[in-house]
């Protein structure tokens, strides 16, 4: 990553496009035109006396950190600090900045979790602004439908909610107005930014092409994709963001943005029966919830991560406690960074875990999601029975902890298989801050697929998710097998997700957030960290760094990245996992999630950052208090 200083870096980007103009300290910049693809460090040096968290030979910061995907974004929430707000303030800001610079992946036309650690308190909880289903929803909309027809259709639009659970949040522990927070986003779509590789890519996404609107604004005249360096500005959206700064969240809610929105979400790539099925009420009546983090530990670690209706932290938190008998990061070769009894024992946890997910997972508001039983040792020790190091377990089947889930014992049984869909949605986008006050936000935001549905509400600017085909495409409730149905769609319903916005705390303080894209990938991006840090003893950077491997399945095909040792490879496939294979050979070269991080060094209390470079990861440090 290049190193400049920020003052150079922004006269030469647009000094003007941001409300402070103080110089901050050197941060660590992807090329500026996101030249160079993203690499693996391979198998990382491991220190087993380093702590697990800060980077080796950083200074840190006694002041703020910002961790983004997007160097701008990061820029507007270091510029937030910098003129004395807290971490809600610059999750604010980069949330918004991340509509305008990163609209393929994240904006208000879609929704998230905000994970928040109030220091003075010493609390934690999350903001849940995940889109809802509207009344009209039924668990059949999406029977007989492709999910390319599906997702590109009105009635793959999730009631919005972004907005609403930023205003919310500002209003409830923000020091500054949604104006002022706004602000960097304004400028950043009026007077434009020049695209990175990244977005220049993501333009050929035939997404671009569906709706005209969002054909005028993301392809060139001639209809080509956009070129990296390609001066993007974007007006209707930034004269939505002043009307939002203006007025507040009513117009989008209930005023003339929620006309446009109702109206849009009627297009339809399938016929009358994929047009969008919310109503002025489904928008009006909007509303975020505040929920407790499902909490785990694991090898003398606390882990607070997104509960129910994402599947993110209690899949993270089951994978761990399957693994914490097993030696990882000890024991030998084998059980070190890549080693193949490691890697065997986290595909084997992976599938267990993606098996229950599939049946157990949904929305608590409407289904009873047993997360005691999941994560009680009662169940775990019968599933951790299937993994066998010396040979690969047949397809699992769910398992039911529903006996281990209330104080009455009953006997163990497993559900038969289930038909599951493959999941789709592969983008997201996270960031991690911590203020001079040791408050912290680890925030994960989607629109679900690249551009969402594709349709971009005219006049407005902003795209709109496609979140409802997170829900089961095929209903899976049935009496005769007793599966709950628990991502089944309905009214008012939140769609299962994998986000997993994570806090991970030592001896009861909070020593890192950090958090993945990647659709259901997420959960096991967010695992390979959490590894990193507590058994292979890497710092924060290195375990962004390293080689990830992925399972999303109980069938278990292997998604891993280029680095891994080839001989642990070569033992995984004879012990019959599925590999990528290119002439017979096992093969890595996957890009899986995008991971920023923020962390704090508990002996000193200095804040240091990790950002990835599968995207242009920027972390900005202050080096001291906010005015």
């Amino acid at each position: 990553m290049k190193r400049m200083n920020l003052a150079k870096y922004l006269a030469r980007l647009g000094a003007a496009l941001f409300v402070a103009t103080a110089v901050l300290p050197p941060l660590a910049l992807a090329a500026e035109d996101g030249s160079g693809p993203a690499t693996s460090i391979g198998v990382p040096q491991i220190n087993a006396e380093r702590a697990a968290g800060p980077s080796a030979g950083s200074t840190g910061s006694s002041g703020g950190v910002v961790s983004v995907s997007h160097p701008l974004a990061a820029a507007a929430g270091a510029r937030i600090l910098e003129a004395g707000g807290n971490a809600i303030d610059a999750a604010a800001a980069i949330q918004f900045a991340l509509n305008v610079v990163e609209p393929q992946f994240s904006g208000i036309g879609g929704g998230g979790f905000m994970m928040v650690h109030l220091a003075a308190e010493n609390r934690t909880f999350i903001v849940d602004s995940r889109e809802k289903a509207p009344a009209g929803a039924s668990a059949d909309m999406f029977v007989g439908q492709t999910f390319l027809a599906a997702s590109t259709s009105g009635h793959s639009i999730g009631v919005p909610g972004t907005l609403k659970g930023i205003d919310y949040a500002l209003r409830q522990w923000g020091t500054m107005t949604l104006a002022a927070t706004l602000a960097p986003a304004i400028r950043l779509a009026e007077e434009g930014f020049r695209i990175n590789r990244f977005l220049a890519a993501d333009t050929y996404n035939l997404r671009t092409t569906l709706q005209p609107e969002t054909r005028a604004i993301f392809r060139l005249p001639d209809g080509s994709p956009l070129p990296a360096g390609h001066l993007l500005v974007q007006p209707a959206l930034a004269q939505t963001f002043r009307l939002i700064a203006r007025d507040g969240i009513d117009p989008f809610y209930r005023g003339d943005i929620a006309r446009a929105i109702l109206d849009v979400q009627l297009r339809s790539q399938i016929g009358p029966a994929g047009a969008g099925r919310m109503t002025a009420s489904d928008l009006a009546t909007y509303d975020v919830a505040v929920r407790q983090p499902v909490e785990g530990n694991y090898r003398g670690y606390t882990i607070k991560s997104m509960p129910p209706p994402s599947s993110g932290g209690l899949s993270v938190i089951m994978i761990l406690k399957l693994l914490e008998p097993f030696p990882i990061g000890s024991g030998g070769e084998g059980w070190r960074f890549g080693g193949r009894h490691a890697l065997h024992a986290m595909i084997e946890a992976m599938r267990l875990t993606f098996a229950d997910r599939a049946v157990w997972m949904g929305d608590p508001d409407f289904v009873p999601v047993p997360a005691k039983g999941l994560l009680s040792e009662c169940f775990l020790a019968t599933r951790r029975a299937f993994i066998d190091a010396g040979s690969r377990m047949a397809t699992p089947l769910p398992g039911d902890p529903r006996a281990c889930d209330s104080p009455i014992r009953r006997p163990h049984s497993r559900l038969p298989q289930v038909p599951v869909e493959e999941e789709k949605g592969m983008h997201t986008t996270h960031f991690s801050v911590v203020d001079p006050a040791g408050n912290f936000v680890s925030y994960t935001s989607t629109t679900e697929n690249t551009w969402g549905s594709g349709i971009l509400v005219p006049g407005y600017g902003f795209l709109l998710n496609n979140q409802l085909t997170d829900f089961n495409f095929t209903p899976q409730s049935s009496a005769s097998t007793g599966n709950p149905g628990a991502n089944d769609a309905g009214p008012f319903k939140r769609p299962r997700s994998s986000m997993a916005p994570t806090i991970l705390f030592k001896d009861g303080k909070p020593l890192a957030a950090y958090g993945s894209s990647g659709g259901p990938t997420i959960i096991n991006t967010v695992l390979n960290i959490t590894l990193n840090l507590v058994d292979h003893r890497l710092d924060i950077q290195q375990a962004i760094d390293a080689p990830r491997l992925s399972v999303t399945s109980a069938a278990g095909a292997v998604r891993c990245e280029g680095g891994l040792p080839p001989d642990s490879l070569r033992q995984l496939a004879e012990l019959g996992h599925d590999l990528p294979d290119v002439a017979g050979v096992s093969f890595c070269n996957e890009s899986i999630g995008s991971v920023q991080a923020v962390v704090v060094d508990l002996q000193n209390s200095r804040r240091y950052g990790g950002a990835d470079q599968r995207s242009e990861g920027t972390v900005i440090t202050l080096p001291r208090q906010g005015r």
